[in-house]
This record gives structure tokens, sequence and C-alpha cells, in this order.
């Protein structure tokens, strides 16, 4: 299988697994998409807003260098080791996640810079489509990054952070930060604190 980071860039392909790409090289992935981490036996699905063009040139999810999902997730004790995911998981990466029963996921697919490109019809369409999934994956705990996304997706205007007072498709529903840099309000710290709960809902934690 060819690694992600090998794909096809403006001028010729990338080679080995890359840490950096120019501003050209991110544009020729908007609108792709990146397939769901998941295994078997799901107990914590997390799901992104959408993925973003680091992540799709990577095909790993919450790649960029400046996200601190990963940190966070090894700071809460949800990883036992720390990952780079800034040119893409590797297989054994991904499979210590799957191990755990992690699973990862987003409301739209299409890759965008940022994730205000995306209109509320799109974010409402992915919200009847990760009902879909869990239905499908059966986890023991969905926890939606990012609170104003998951108020559109799900028509929830008054929905805080936190435990939500109903399931989702039978499976406990958190909704907790979003985890990228430009979340100036969170840190690694409160990120870790945040998705610890989820973790310990799903068994994940103590």
């Amino acid at each position: 299988m060819t690694d992600p980071t090998e794909q096809r860039f403006p001028g010729g392909s990338a080679p080995g697994r890359r840490r950096s790409f120019s501003r050209a090289e991110l544009e020729s992935f908007r609108g792709a998409e990146v397939p769901d981490l998941v295994g078997d036996g799901v107990r914590l699905l997390f799901v992104g807003i959408n993925p973003g063009l680091w992540t799709a040139a990577t095909q790993t999810h919450f790649a960029h260098p400046g996200n601190r999902f990963y940190p966070a997730l090894l700071r809460a004790g949800i990883l036992e080791h720390a990952v780079d995911p800034a040119a893409g998981l590797t297989e054994a990466e991904r499979d210590e996640l799957r191990a755990r029963g992690i699973g990862i996921t987003n409301l739209v697919r299409r890759a965008t810079a940022t994730a205000a490109e995306l209109g509320a019809e799109e974010l409402r369409e992915g919200g009847t489509r990760l009902v879909d999934t869990v239905r499908r994956l059966r986890p023991r705990v969905v926890a939606v990054a990012g609170i104003t996304a998951y108020r559109t997706a799900f028509g929830q205007r008054r929905a805080v952070p936190g435990r939500q007072p109903e399931p989702l498709a039978g499976a406990e529903l958190w909704v907790v930060p979003n985890p990228s840099g430009l979340n100036a309000h969170e840190t690694v710290a409160s990120l870790a604190e945040a998705y610890a709960g989820p973790a310990r809902a799903a068994g994940l934690l103590d």
C-alpha cells in the first residue's frame, strides 16, 4: 500500500513521509476525504468537524503540527505512547488507537482550510450521517469535538459542552473542545481534562 504522504503533488511526487507542505501542495487536497480510523470494538468515537488540508495530505486525523489532539490524549492517559502525526501516523500507531478502542471520524468528509468554510446544511447532513455511523459501529461513547458545529449539526442551539442529556443512536454523547491550534481558549491540559470525561465513561480510564 502506498504511503499517503507519497501521493501526487504539483510538480512531482513527494519521496518518503512528509513533515512539511507548501501552500500550493496543501491546496491540492482541498475537497479530499480521509477514511475513518475505526476497528472492531470501538468504545470511544471522537468526531472532528471536518479534515483540514494537512490532515487530507497525510490521511491522518488531527495531523496538523499545531493540533493538540494527540498530546491531550497522552496527557489524559488515554494513550500510553506519544505519537507525532505531522507526517502521518504509522500503521503501528493506528493499531494502538484501534486496540485501545478509539475511533475517529468527522461530521463533514470534505477537506477545507478552515471549518468556517462549511455551511449549515452541510453540517446538518453530517449529523445525519454520524447517526448512521454510530448505529453501525455501536461505540459506548461518542465525543464531538466542537460545540458550535454540534449545535448546528443537531439543531441544539442551547447545548453546552460536556455530557449531553440525550444519547446519540444509543451511545452516550459528549461535546468536547476542538483541539485545533486556532482554538486559543484551550491548552493541552484543559483538553486532556475535557477528553478524560468521555474516556472514563467509555471504560478507557479508571
